[in-house]
């Protein structure tokens, strides 16, 4: 097993459910059906904000700090480019984050926020592009840009950090960080009466 391997078998294993938060429900889902350009770039600020916090905590605790160090940086710049009023959400994501321990699961974890992060982001390009909105569209694709390099940079300390027994852990924090994400999504929608389909 390796970086790249891991990457492969968590999108395999969660196709349906990484392609549901690459879809327009789940912009919908994330702006509490208010889906405006105000809207998704405070989701966006949202985020970042949260990330920013959760990575930068584990750079000061955790035996892979350089790589928690950049990945907050990373957040930061994108919270400050989105320039968005944040609002706090309460999401299973940040909970799952925070409650992983030791380098290789919070590897694990960051790298499955940054698979569901890339495909959020995709969405919300395709939102710009699609109000009209192209200087906001290309600066959301210089965004996606940074996450992709971020991932390059979890795959990499992942590879560094692992031995044998080390992958399923890794493994098991990223389906859990998706699993999270996913989770909001379902239950964000209901609350909106919108009834998400079953994962087959």
């Amino acid at each position: 097993m390796d970086g790249t391997t891991l990457v492969d078998t968590v999108t395999d294993d969660l196709e349906t459910q990484l392609s549901r938060l690459g879809s327009s429900k789940w912009l919908y889902a994330l702006t509490d059906g208010d889906m405006t350009g105000e809207a998704v770039r405070a989701a966006a600020a949202a985020d970042a904000a949260a990330a920013a916090a959760t990575f930068g905590a584990w750079a000061d605790a955790d035996g892979a700090a350089e790589t928690f160090d950049a990945l907050a940086t990373s957040a930061a710049d994108r919270r400050d480019a989105v320039d968005a009023d944040v609002s706090p959400a309460d999401r299973r994501v940040d909970a799952t984050l925070a409650g992983l321990d030791g380098a290789v699961s919070r590897l694990g974890g960051a790298l499955g926020y940054l698979l569901v992060l890339d495909r959020t982001v995709g969405q919300m390009v395709g939102f710009f592009v699609g109000d009209a909105d192209p200087s906001t569209a290309n600066q959301f694709r210089d965004l996606r840009d940074g996450v992709d390099a971020d991932r390059s940079r979890v795959v990499d300390a992942l590879d560094s950090a692992c031995a044998d027994d080390d992958w399923d852990r890794a493994a098991d924090a990223a389906t859990a960080v998706v699993e999270a994400a996913y989770d909001d999504y379902v239950e964000r929608l209901e609350s909106m009466g919108v009834k998400p389909k079953n994962v087959c």
